[in-house]
């Protein structure tokens, strides 16, 4: 009795699972009714005949990402290199992506591999390296024509890696390092011219602003003389106009005459002192002529008598 009721769940239970069908989200499922395509199968739960309808394909609908395996290229300039990716793809259509290839997935990354040797062949090493977003642009717009009819759309491609071989990357660490001494070499030369700039300028600057100090303190001093000599000039002036209103005082002459002959008398008494000559008045001089001339007189008499 227990084997019998085992065997009638087990038979209900496979009925079940050949007519029930929940579809998830995320996928798209391809109804086949009797071998030949029938209908998709959206999310939801849908009822299949038995033995007649059967679920043949089923397709994530959500983008996918597949790894480009490394690859051997040459460069325009012969070099070889690996060049690794990534491509990103989703489903668009279930029907051709069921029945217009076999393995979409598999193409789309032989393609991407056939893709990225072409363009690679089109291009310098160094111009491999600095025009990655232009070679994901060329795979994806070829993967793109080619994967219309398999129902799928090309999203983006991305370059992971583009490895040159052992030796040329010793080579160009070499010429890498060359580059940096020369860049070295380079700011070292611009440093010292900049720094002898600097210096003669700051000397040229020094000798302007000393020479400008220079004329600065001439003008000062020749400022200051003029100054002092108007200010001579302005009191003299002031001097000899209050002696000319001294003079006209009642008394003021005979007061400069008492002066002059003053000042005279003590001028007169510093030239005697300092002069080894004998130095006298007109008068004076005259009167020693008169008694020297009158003792020659006395003496000629004499002699004769």
């Amino acid at each position: 009795m227990f084997f019998t009721l085992v065997i009638i769940i087990g038979v209900i239970w496979f009925f079940l699972s050949k007519t029930a069908v929940i579809v998830p989200t995320r996928l798209a499922c391809v109804k086949e009714r009797l071998g030949k395509f029938n209908a998709v199968l959206e999310p939801g739960f849908h009822v299949l005949i038995p033995f007649v309808d059967r679920i043949h394909y089923r397709h994530e609908m959500r983008e996918q990402v597949f790894d480009v395996p490394p690859q051997s290229c040459i460069t325009r300039d012969n070099i070889q290199v690996k060049v690794d990716g990534l491509v990103y793809i989703k489903v668009m259509d279930p029907v051709k992506a069921s029945y217009g290839i076999e393995n979409y997935a598999l193409a789309a990354i032989n393609l991407a591999q056939t893709t990225m040797r072409s363009e690679i062949g089109k291009l310098t090493l160094d111009n491999s390296f600095h025009q990655r977003e232009a070679l994901n642009q060329s795979v994806v717009a070829e993967i793109d024509k080619a994967a219309d009819p398999w129902g799928i759309k090309v999203l983006r491609y991305e370059i992971m890696n583009i490895t040159p071989s052992d030796h040329v990357i010793h080579t160009l660490e070499k010429q890498m390092e060359a580059e940096r001494e020369r860049r070295a070499d380079v700011t070292i030369a611009t440093a010292q011219k900049e720094a002898v700039s600097t210096i003669s300028e700051g000397e040229r600057l020094e000798m302007i602003n000393v020479s400008q100090g220079e004329r600065q303190r001439r003008i000062n001093e020749a400022e200051g003389k003029a100054m002092a000599i108007t200010i001579v000039a302005e009191a003299t002036a002031e001097g000899v106009a209050r002696v000319g209103q001294a003079i006209q005082q009642p008394g003021g002459a005979e007061a400069v005459k008492m002066r002059i002959v003053d000042q005279y008398l003590q001028e007169m008494g510093r030239v005697i002192q300092s002069a080894n000559v004998d130095v006298v008045p007109v008068e004076l001089a005259n009167i020693k002529g008169f008694f020297e001339g009158v003792g020659r007189v006395s003496t000629n008499i004499a002699g004769q008598g």
